[in-house]
């Protein structure tokens, strides 16, 4: 079972998708309650949409040692909580757009966690049961901007420099999977999903202490490894053992 949220019509839904890649449109939504509808659509004749639009979207900073080493930064003794932007958001299968006078575009393939219940000062044991799934994301980052701006608000969050989806799936074997991205079918970054600091239990359960987790607010877990300098046309696919596979392609902004 995953959870789908996509548009038909021009009226955007849930559904479940089932292995056959055959959807059970639902009234309601994951969070607040469903009702399955007897209607069966095809996923090809669906328009996927951003799984959730969350009330407040969390990120994690520095988390893998590699990409930490790579960035020249020191690794963190505590889990480092940071903060995106909706308007970056977009879907499978939408392209990424490249502002003009962008010169080092970077992709960031990461796990996402979907918090499912309304939770505060939980603990660590019990995070596993607020949480509704998992998806994965690209977090898109122009490094320039990000070493010269004194927050990360253009090189984080950006229009579209946030993929993610294609769906929600509520069960993972976080310790047998593998993130691997792909630029034009090549494979540039591999690592063990796993390999984190701090995992997903220790960050939600830290969080929880200072901020009331709302069903539908997501938390991106970070990346490891280095990305390539991405140019007009590439195709980036970032796939997670059990999730899937996220593909956007990137498009270089003509200049005004």
């Amino acid at each position: 079972m995953r959870w789908v949220r996509y548009a038909l019509n021009g009226t955007a839904g849930y559904g479940i998708l089932d292995d056959n890649d055959r959807v059970t449109p639902v009234s309601g939504d994951p969070f607040s309650g469903y009702d399955k509808q007897a209607q069966r659509l095809s996923l090809e004749d669906v328009q996927l949409e951003v799984p959730v639009i969350p009330p407040t979207f969390y990120c994690v900073g520095l988390n893998y040692t590699k990409h930490i080493g790579d960035q020249g930064l020191k690794i963190p003794n505590k889990p480092d909580v940071g903060y995106r932007a909706n308007n970056a958001l977009i879907a499978h299968g939408q392209d990424v757009r490249m502002p003009a006078d962008s010169l080092r575009v970077h992709y960031e393939g990461e796990l996402v966690v979907i918090i499912g219940k309304k939770v505060r000062n939980i603990d660590v044991d019990d995070v596993k049961k607020c949480i509704l799934g998992y998806s994965m994301g690209n977090d898109v980052s122009e490094r320039n901007w990000q070493a010269s701006d004194r927050t990360f608000w253009r090189a984080k969050n950006s229009d579209t420099f946030k993929p993610m989806g294609p769906w929600i799936t509520p069960e993972i074997d976080i310790s047998s999977m593998r993130t691997t991205v792909s630029v034009n079918g090549l494979v540039t970054t591999q690592f063990d999903t796993a390999d984190m600091l701090f995992g997903i239990e220790e960050f939600v359960s830290t969080m929880s202490r200072y901020l009331t987790l709302y069903p539908g607010d997501i938390l991106w877990m970070g990346t490891d490894g280095v990305s390539p300098d991405l140019q007009h046309g590439d195709v980036v696919d970032v796939s997670l053992t059990g999730l899937g596979t996220l593909r956007n392609r990137f498009i270089k902004e003509k200049a005004i």
